[in-house]
């Protein structure tokens, strides 16, 4: 039974997401913001699946404990899949959240609402301390809304329309984000296999 898992994720939303999501498992989760010194990985694959195992794999190796790593991205149909894995960096290697959603917003500027279909994905990787690498994928669908709406989330969900509430991520509450998200979906499929081991 796994006592101790690394979460290798600079992003704090991140954390407290996949914290919550995990925290009735009995199991001590480490955020890497106890560690300011490790070198993190470089994100540099070709998919959300080679980022979020190098991430894993390089942290678990490094601690030698079980580590779990996610790698998450918006995928806008009309952009042909962008802005992918470059979301965290749509608008450059420094830019803000609030950077990334004018740019989106604006390459979208004047495109009908049938056309602005996307959807979130995300991978989170569980390694062993030996490198042994299971994966598992969310995804939830949904629009681009023409406007930032909401106070609540971070990352490009004020402007990620969901269908079914009427909402933008942001609009929804953390309890209902967390319950139906592409981070939620992921997680549970991780949570089984942590179970099971």
């Amino acid at each position: 039974m796994i006592k101790k898992i690394i979460l290798a994720t600079g992003n704090l939303h991140k954390a407290e997401e996949i914290i919550s999501l995990l925290k009735d498992l009995n199991i001590e989760i480490i955020p890497m913001t106890h560690f300011p010194k490790y070198l993190k990985a470089i994100e540099d694959g070709k998919s959300l699946e080679e980022n979020a195992a190098k991430k894993a794999t390089k942290a678990s190796k490094f601690f030698k404990e079980w580590t779990i790593a996610d790698d998450s991205g918006l995928e806008v149909d009309y952009l042909d899949g962008a802005p992918g894995i470059y979301s965290a960096r749509y608008a450059g290697e420094k830019c803000t959240y609030h950077d990334n959603n004018k740019k989106l917003l604006a390459a979208l500027d004047g495109v009908s609402e049938e056309k602005r279909t996307a959807k979130f994905k995300t991978v989170i990787a569980l390694s062993s301390p030996d490198g042994k690498i299971c994966l598992a994928k969310g995804e939830i669908f949904g629009t681009i809304a023409n406007r930032v709406a909401g106070a609540n989330g971070f990352g490009y969900d004020s402007i990620f329309y969901v269908p079914e509430y009427g909402k933008t991520f942001s609009e929804l509450s953390f309890e209902l984000k967390n319950s139906i998200s592409h981070r939620a979906k992921a997680s549970q499929k991780i949570r089984k296999i942590v179970v099971d081991l």
